[in-house]
């Protein structure tokens, strides 16, 4: 094939994400090769190709010709189910691929396949990067933000299209190169972590203005398109706004009520609590949000306990909510209770990532990741803009609500916050994020904790020693033996 006719780039997976990347890329004026093992999906991206202009895409039905339709060195979008279907598209690809082209797989894959199959791709003279594509479709089609890690020369090999691809926002486009080996995966999963938590606080914040505040769904709308003009402007406020306008064409009232109240995810935020566990980094917002998704999916269990604990006496409406609350102050607290718990949601999430960057000598840059969320992925708020600039300002940050801005507006809203949290708990709606994230907040805090005590427990019942606060040294005490002794003393001298 001649060069001049030959495609910049090629995609293998033609799902609707891969169909929206593909016609992003040759929207830019990249041509670019498709191929799908169905081919009905080559087709329909081919058709879709025309209808949005006569774009630059050609598609293939056999791997060979697939690959040799692009120009060396080759760089080979993938985006297919993760687990045994990459490995599977890797192997049938690379048979036709050469020393110096560049794989790059798109999915929510594991981390540590992708440091495998970098290996793998290595011997083979391949160069390999994971990227993270967040957006979902519209962002695939219109802008996503790109999360690539692995080799640097596959990046610099594909840096001319993503900064094109990526969305784009006023201080760049929101593409980075995040480092080696499998940390653009590992930065992909922390920010669905992160996804999980924010999804989990707007919930909280639902139940409690409907539950406690009563408000309507009209008032709902109103109340997030609001927040959605101010500190919250977020995409997952915006679309929540959204949410509550949508009638339900089956029926009467609003679609959003008729949803059944169990909740479905794909991994990546369990994986995420499962890295904090491993390196010991507290992350209490996300791990509860988490929780919550595995009980909304005991739905027949939670049906027939709601129904026990009535007859016992204790219903919903049965809750110490107190009477003649104010809606307008409800409003504002729970705004404002939702801004300190998410800013505790972003720390734990920045601290897992800072931990496993210094495990892996990654040299994640913290702020540039916080820049690059700032547009086309699912928790892009103009929130990161705030914390891009708390690690401009401090790059060593122990922690987020520490940065001298996040604190002072931690300390104004602590009132609101404590508020909106007792409410619900006399009211019985469970709030477990942003209960979670304010003992996170009132923990870390503190400067004496009651570990103290635990650490005396341990040394008790284990012999685990314990270290004073007024000298160095590990210690430890014949507790039992101790307290046994002064109690026959005190016998004794009664």
């Amino acid at each position: 094939m001649e060069a001049a006719t030959m495609s910049r780039i090629g995609l293998a997976g033609l799902a609707v994400m891969g169909q929206n990347l593909a016609l992003n890329v040759a929207e830019k004026g990249f041509p670019i090769s498709v191929y799908n093992r169905t081919a009905s999906r080559v087709d329909e991206t081919i058709d879709r190709a025309k209808e949005e202009g006569r774009l630059p895409l050609k598609g293939f039905y056999d791997p060979k010709d697939f690959v040799l339709s692009i120009q060396r060195p080759r760089a080979v979008i993938i985006l297919v189910k993760a687990g045994a279907p990459v490995d599977q598209t890797i192997s049938t690809l690379s048979d036709f691929m050469e020393p110096g082209d560049c794989i790059v797989d798109g999915g929510n894959e594991w981390y540590e396949n992708t440091e495998r199959r970098a290996q793998q791709a290595a011997e083979r003279g391949l160069l390999y990067l994971g990227m993270g594509v967040s957006g979902g479709e519209e962002g695939a089609r219109n802008g996503p933000s790109l999360m690539p890690g692995g080799s640097r020369a596959a990046y610099d090999c594909i840096h001319d299209v993503v900064t094109k691809v990526a969305a784009q926002v006023d201080d760049g486009p929101c593409v980075t190169y995040v480092g080696e080996g499998g940390s653009g995966n590992f930065v992909k999963m922390v920010h669905n972590g992160i996804e999980y938590g924010d999804m989990q606080l707007i919930s909280e914040a639902y139940d409690v203005l409907k539950h406690v505040g009563g408000l309507s769904n009209q008032e709902l709308a109103e109340t997030f398109a609001e927040w959605n003009r101010g500190e919250l402007e977020s995409f997952l406020i915006e679309i929540t706004a959204d949410i509550f306008t949508v009638k339900d064409e089956h029926g009467s009232g609003e679609l959003v009520d008729k949803i059944l109240d169990k909740t479905g995810m794909k991994g990546t935020g369990k994986w995420t609590v499962q890295q904090a566990a491993e390196l010991s980094i507290a992350a209490p917002t996300i791990a509860a949000s988490l929780d919550s998704r595995y009980l909304s999916g005991l739905k027949e269990e939670r049906v027939a306990a709601a129904k026990i604990f009535e007859e016992a006496g204790l219903g919903l409406g049965s809750s110490t909510s107190p009477p003649g609350v104010n809606k307008k102050q409800l409003v504002d607290d729970v705004r404002k209770a939702l801004y300190a718990s998410k800013i505790c949601s972003y720390a734990q999430g920045m601290n897992l990532l800072r931990a496993k960057s210094i495990e892996k000598g990654w040299n994640l840059n913290l702020g540039e990741l916080a820049r690059i969320w700032k547009g086309g992925c699912i928790i892009r708020a103009v929130f990161l803009d705030r914390i891009k600039k708390a690690y401009e300002r401090n790059s060593q940050l122990p922690n987020l609500m520490v940065d001298p801005d996040f604190a002072r507006e931690m300390v104004e809203r602590q009132a609101a916050w404590r508020r909106v949290v007792s409410m619900a708990i006399h009211a019985g709606i469970s709030t477990p994020g942003m209960n979670a994230s304010l003992a996170y907040f009132d923990t870390y805090r503190r400067a004496r904790l009651p570990a103290n005590l635990v650490q005396a427990q341990r040394d008790l019942f284990g012999a685990h020693t314990y270290e004073r606060i007024d000298r160095p040294g590990a210690f430890h005490t014949e507790w039992t033996k101790i307290a046994r002794h002064n109690k026959s003393a005190a016998k004794a001298f009664v």
